[in-house]
């Protein structure tokens, strides 16, 4: 078992496509947990072991790999770039106590980049660079720095100095701190003399760290001024507290196909980067309501955080961040969520899908326990002695939804089964059954996500599922005030049916929902038969006269009718009811109402004037613009729900998934004559 001490837990972040799996490949080689590198187009890595990641090579998931360097556990948690998958990387967030966020030094600072750095400004959390691919055409390493650099400022701090050929390809590394130079040959470091031309710029390099290790004590400050230098063990004191500072962001580079940087990377994670009682910082709720902070020790009472489920046809796994104590097979922790006590049962170290047995897990440790079927993603396992909970994992609210039916009539079940197992885990998506539109309505990030989990419907439950539009719950009302007549009359041998009413239809603003009254004189209609009166309209107005929808702001009075001493009863008055609501409808000027939602689109500035454009055409109304400290701009308005399916994929498009929304239900209103023929056609096609 490792102590806190000697344990780094590390989320990779970046772009998709940036290099973040084949820099792990590289890191399991270089320190001989696997004896052959894999490739994503192969299908053969340790992190992309889903089918879906092998078929579509991305990563879906974020992967736990645990690494042994220089007595050492670096543990690293592998996370999607593909926008869709940003669940997963909230899952990582929530376990690692740094980040490195990984970009090619093909595309330079892209969407993933700068995402993943306000993910980090988010949580305040200590992070590297690396800049990969520095060996590939088409590549530059100055130009993804100095955008680095211009962007960030001078904490951007290069502790790697790259050494390159003619075609601008780096073949080689100089490490700033100690002053030596290295290539790869044949997947094995090797050292070489530094450069001439290199040495001026290693020395200006070595000069700044220096100085950035200066500015983090008064001590150090001193030194630095007084002409002295500073030992090795002093410049890696000040450079681990300047990572933790946020004063430098360290910047490295490397390949992950020869490996090279990767050891020094590794040398560099474990003295700047902080172990698990130095990293992220927690608040607890307690039982009775008070938030404190929590303090993640080794000789406190044992506590774990769920931070990712796997639940596949080998079972469920509890991938779990232990944040105080030491936790056993047999140790009783209390979920705080719940209230029950669970036994933990078999734990595990996790490599991609290879699990490894093991019989206690430290403070600050990450690893997974089976079959925990009660437990959730985002709960907090607790010592009874002292129960607290950790805040959930704060996933985004899922922006673009689609329904979801089997292929085959009768495999309703097995959808609705297969999709709560896949929730359990992913619960980045929800699924809701709409009673109105008698749809199954699931909803996620994007087309991406909502297209891989029916594709493990199928692989995973044999179940084939079909995404269609959701359907837009319309309804209808009326706008002129009408009388009408029902009576229904029946004939038959023995006792016959006859029930007689007049009904004041009239439109309403006060209340959705049907307000009945009764203004009856002499009792032409007796009492007892007022409640079946009212249960027939209740009826009737589930389907209304245009397109079927049910009727809103409606208000019926029972004025006058009929009865006979015999053949009247309830149910000859609940119809008579609805002919009459029938016969008047028409006559009523019924209309069509929409849901309009209210809108908050927050984008880039330059990308406003499209953002306004497009949603004009959707109908919208813009209601406001402001800006907010990061010099984006927010738009709010008003909008149709009916034209907002696909826009969480066209806003993505139109600025380069940099905007975000949200959208709330507000009210309906009246659609426009123009655009009501259509969707009362479509209403009637349905049928």
């Amino acid at each position: 078992m490792f102590t806190a001490n000697a344990i780094r837990n590390i989320c990779l972040l970046g772009h998709s496509g940036s290099g973040k799996t084949a820099l792990v490949e590289s890191l399991l080689y270089m320190t001989g947990a696997i004896d052959r590198i894999g490739k994503n187009a192969d299908g053969n890595t340790v992190c992309d072991y889903d089918p879906e990641e092998i078929r579509r090579h991305i990563s879906i998931s974020t992967s736990v790999v645990p690494l042994e360097y220089n007595n050492v556990k670096i543990n690293v948690l592998d996370t999607p770039g593909a926008f869709d998958f940003s669940g997963a990387v909230m899952e990582a967030l929530r376990a690692a106590d740094a980040a490195v966020i990984v970009c090619s030094a093909k595309d330079g600072i892209t969407v993933g980049f700068e995402k993943a750095w306000k993910y980090c400004e988010e949580r305040n959390m200590p992070r590297f660079i690396y800049i990969s691919k520095v060996d590939e055409d088409n590549s530059d390493y100055n130009a993804t720095f100095n955008a680095l650099r211009e962007r960030y400022g001078n904490k951007i701090a290069p502790v790697v100095v790259p050494i390159w050929d003619s075609a601008k390809r780096v073949t080689g590394i100089i490490d700033v701190l100690n002053k030596r130079a290295y290539e790869m040959r044949n997947l094995k470091r090797v050292e070489i003399d530094v450069p001439e031309d290199k040495v001026a710029v290693v020395e200006e390099f070595n000069d700044a760290l220096k100085e950035s290790v200066a500015e983090t004590s008064e001590e150090f400050m001193d030194k630095f001024f007084g002409g002295e230098n500073f030992t090795y063990r002093e410049m890696i004191q000040g450079l681990h507290k300047g990572v933790l500072d946020h004063t430098m962001y360290p910047v490295f580079c490397g390949s992950g196909v020869t490996c090279l940087g990767s050891l020094m990377l590794m040398d560099h994670i474990v003295d700047l980067l902080p172990n698990p009682v130095e990293g992220n910082y927690h608040k607890a709720t307690t039982a009775d309501g008070k938030v404190e902070e929590f303090v993640v020790s080794p000789r406190g009472v044992p506590s774990a955080f769920v931070f990712k489920t796997v639940s596949d046809q080998y079972g469920k796994y509890s991938f779990i961040k232990v944040l105080s104590g030491v936790i056993t097979p047999d140790t009783v922790l209390v979920n705080a969520r719940t209230g029950e006590t669970e036994k933990l049962g078999r734990m595990y170290t996790m490599c991609g899908k290879k699990n490894t047995e093991v019989k206690e897990l430290g403070c600050g440790d990450i690893g997974a326990i089976g079959k925990m079927e009660r437990v959730k993603t985002g709960d907090t396992l607790c010592d009874p002695r002292k129960v607290v909970s950790l805040k959930g994992i704060p996933y985004a609210e899922p922006c673009y939804s689609m329904a979801i039916a089997p292929k085959v009539k009768g495999q309703e079940d097995k959808v609705g089964t297969g999709l709560n197992r896949l929730n359990e885990e992913d619960p980045s998506f929800t699924v809701h059954n709409n009673s109105e539109t008698k749809q199954l309505v699931i909803s996620g990030a994007g087309d991406q996500q909502l297209d891989v989990l029916v594709s493990k419907l199928k692989s995973r439950f044999g179940v084939d599922a079909v995404l269609s539009p959701a359907k837009v719950a319309y309804r209808e009302r009326i706008k002129k005030k009408v009388e009408a007549h029902g009576r229904h009359k029946k004939q038959t041998g023995g006792s016959g049916q006859f029930g007689d009413v007049w009904v004041r239809f009239e439109p309403q603003e006060e209340q959705e929902d049907l307000i009945f009254a009764e203004e009856v004189f002499g009792g032409s209609v007796p009492k007892n038969f007022y409640p079946a009166v009212e249960k027939g309209i209740r009826e009737a107005i589930q389907k209304g006269p245009l397109a079927g929808y049910p009727m809103v702001n409606l208000k019926a009075v029972l004025y006058d009718g009929s009865y006979h001493p015999v053949d009247s009863n309830e149910m000859a008055f609940k119809l008579a009811a609805i002919l009459a609501f029938k016969e008047a409808m028409p006559n009523a000027n019924p209309t069509l109402l929409e849901p309009i939602a209210s809108l908050k689109v927050t984008v880039p500035a330059d990308d406003m004037g499209d953002v306004i454009g497009d949603l004009n055409k959707r109908r919208g109304r813009v209601m406001g613009m402001e800006h907010d400290k990061e010099g984006n701009a927010i738009v709010e308005a008003e909008v149709p729900m009916a034209e907002m399916g696909s826009y969480a994929i066209d806003l993505r498009a139109m600025t380069q998934a940099r905007g975000a929304f949200t959208m709330r239900f507000e009210r309906y209103e009246e659609v426009p004559k123009a655009n009501q023929a259509k969707i009362i056609a479509e209403a009637k096609n349905e049928d």
